[in-house]
């Protein structure tokens, strides 16, 4: 059986995501601060058509993030997913367009039942009202001995820790302040983390630690 693993950007005072999250800031006010790191490398900037620059070595961490390397199922939090609230508005797909870049099955918690949707590219979201606990089971299952990634936001990656779950996170520490919003950390009991590799660069700390149950 594969992995259930996390790789989330933080700030040094803890949150992975700014204040007030709406549709025109989907990650909070300064949120995109965060993922600063990740647009400055050689990989992304080719990815979206711009100008080369030199590799660092973030890139072979944003590579590794870009190909879903190992990961054969996805979940995340109904926020993540989208800026809707309440009752489903059917229309709304996510925010990736008609090819998002998951390549597999995406579990969305969900509070409200919806049939599941199939985008290009192999990915479909399927909507889970039962539970963190059943969304990784159906998100194993579905994986099929490749790793499960949590994709966020906070309150799934939280959920999942304090279900005892979460088996590697890998955190992109950012040095930067945000002051406000939405914390990873909070609310988790104690679990016994052992830190795997540290990586480091001007923009970024990547750490990733293995969590024992």
């Amino acid at each position: 059986m594969g992995l259930v693993t996390c790789q989330i950007s933080m700030s040094l005072d803890g949150y992975v995501a700014g204040p007030r999250q709406s549709l025109a800031n989907p990650i909070g006010e300064g949120g995109l601060r965060l993922h600063e790191w990740m647009f400055a490398t050689a990989t992304w900037r080719q990815s979206q058509g711009l100008s080369p620059v030199p590799e660092t070595s973030d890139d072979a961490i944003v590579k590794d993030l870009m190909s879903n390397a190992g990961v054969g199922a996805f979940v995340m939090g109904r926020n993540m997913f989208g800026p809707i609230r309440g009752e489903w508005d059917m229309s709304w797909k996510g925010w990736w367009g008609d090819n998002p870049s998951y390549h597999a099955p995406v579990f969305v918690l969900t509070h409200h039942p919806r049939e599941p949707v199939p985008m290009q590219g192999g990915t479909t979201f399927y909507f889970v009202t039962d539970g963190i606990e059943s969304a990784l089971r159906q998100a194993l299952e579905a994986a099929a001995g490749k790793n499960v990634q949590i994709g966020g936001g906070a309150s799934t990656v939280q959920q999942t820790m304090r279900a005892g779950k979460l088996d590697e996170l890998n955190l992109h520490i950012t040095p930067i302040v945000l002051g406000a919003g939405e914390r990873l950390l909070e609310s988790v009991g104690e679990p016994n983390m052992s830190p795997v590799s540290v990586v480091a660069s001007p923009k970024v700390t990547h750490i990733k630690y293995r969590i024992e149950h």
